[in-house]
């Protein structure tokens, strides 16, 4: 008698999350690898009957690594979808990549705006927020709240020169003035000279268009020179609730900062981050939320098309709402830009903070069109007219 064949196991369906797991932004981004293992765990950790397996790397910020991670991931490993990705150049890089392959990336970490602007690409997203955003949203705020004449501190690369840029034209889109700017470099660990500069400036804001460690020294060290106290104020552009953490309270109060996510928004936005934290004991930044928000969806939306194929995965991406415990009917535009409420908090006193955790006070909710540039503003190259 013949022996029967056994059916072979399907293939596993493989997705990568590509970050800067050490350096300047390492303490934003641990976390997104649990993240995205709760979005498998919410399908089932099947999709279409294949198995899901997730693939992480570092590309430690430099964008000739994550170009070839990305390379590798697509034609060595038949990895279908790349989430994470944040640093603007490494963002950019891997956009080439994705391109040329026709493959899915999902920006969540990086800012530049340029990514559904000049360098947007059919099976391309970006997910979080961008420099656009930051600028308009804490900066309309700041600047409606007296703070008319801006001295930028800048990191010197793609997403800092876009934060300053974008920043500087909501300035004086509203009648202030910038009185100067400098750059650092990425990593920057004595930021006085910086400082002393913004501070003899006489400018009421001194903005600050950089991230990560890099914003937690700067705030740090104005401390240190009694900055806020001699009456000047900071703005930092992009803050995430890590650094406040890393910061304190007594450090960090009173900052006015935007940001897609906070745990203690909502019953929903606490259930997830308990999920989160029983893998992962830390405060989930929008970075760590965004990674499960764009994994959950590209996932759904291969179920829905029935296939893995990229064009016919982003097409029902597009066309599906977005809903998730960050996300309430957000819509992935056609420049690959989502679309979604952003959030204008405040950073507590020590006195109105009942927890190690309670750090934010909400003081608008921004809708996503209000928040984000017009699709006719971008410059995509795959909006017509």
């Amino acid at each position: 008698m013949a022996a029967i064949a056994m059916a072979e196991a399907p293939a596993p369906l493989r997705i990568g999350v590509m970050e800067g797991f050490s350096g300047v932004y390492g303490d934003l981004t641990q976390g997104e690898p649990e993240a995205m293992e709760l979005a498998v765990e919410d399908m089932g950790g099947k999709v279409l009957g294949r198995p899901i397996e997730i693939l992480s790397a570092d590309h430690q910020t430099k964008p000739d690594i994550g170009a070839a991670i990305a390379r590798k991931w697509y034609d060595v490993d038949g990895v279908k979808m790349i989430t994470g990705i944040g640093t603007s150049s490494v963002a950019l890089a891997v956009r080439k990549v994705a391109q040329e392959k026709g493959q899915i990336d999902l920006n969540t970490g990086a800012g530049s705006a340029d990514l559904t602007g000049p360098a947007c690409s059919p099976t391309g997203a970006h997910w979080v927020y961008d420099t656009y955003a930051l600028a308009h949203v804490t900066g309309s705020a700041v600047v409606k709240n007296g703070g008319d004449s801006w001295f930028f501190i800048t990191a010197d690369y793609a997403f800092g020169k876009s934060l300053e840029d974008e920043t500087t034209k909501v300035v004086k889109a509203a009648g202030g003035k910038v009185l100067g700017d400098i750059k650092h470099p990425l990593s920057t660990q004595d930021f006085s000279s910086y400082l002393l500069q913004a501070q003899a400036s006489k400018a009421k804001i001194i903005g600050l268009a950089n991230a990560g460690m890099d914003t937690v020294n700067a705030i740090k060290q104005a401390a240190e020179f009694g900055i806020v106290k001699g009456g000047q104020r900071l703005a930092g552009l992009l803050v995430f609730a890590t650094d406040v953490q890393a910061l304190t309270l007594p450090v960090a109060q009173g900052l006015v900062l935007t940001e897609a996510f906070y745990w203690d928004l909502n019953d929903e936005t606490r259930a997830w981050t308990k999920r989160f934290r029983a893998k992962k004991d830390k405060l989930p930044s929008m970075l760590t939320a965004g990674v499960y928000s764009s994994t959950l969806h590209y996932l759904k939306a291969v179920k829905a098309a029935g296939t893995d194929d990229p064009k016919a995965v982003m097409a029902k991406m597009r066309e599906m709402p977005i809903n998730d415990m960050m996300t309430k009917n957000g819509k992935l535009r056609e420049d690959g830009r989502v679309i979604r409420d952003m959030y204008l908090f405040q950073v507590k006193s020590p006195a109105e903070s009942k927890s190690k955790d309670d750090i934010y006070k909400l003081l608008a909710t921004v809708p996503g069109d209000e928040a984000f540039r017009p699709l006719k503003d971008g410059h995509c190259p795959l909006i017509k007219g």
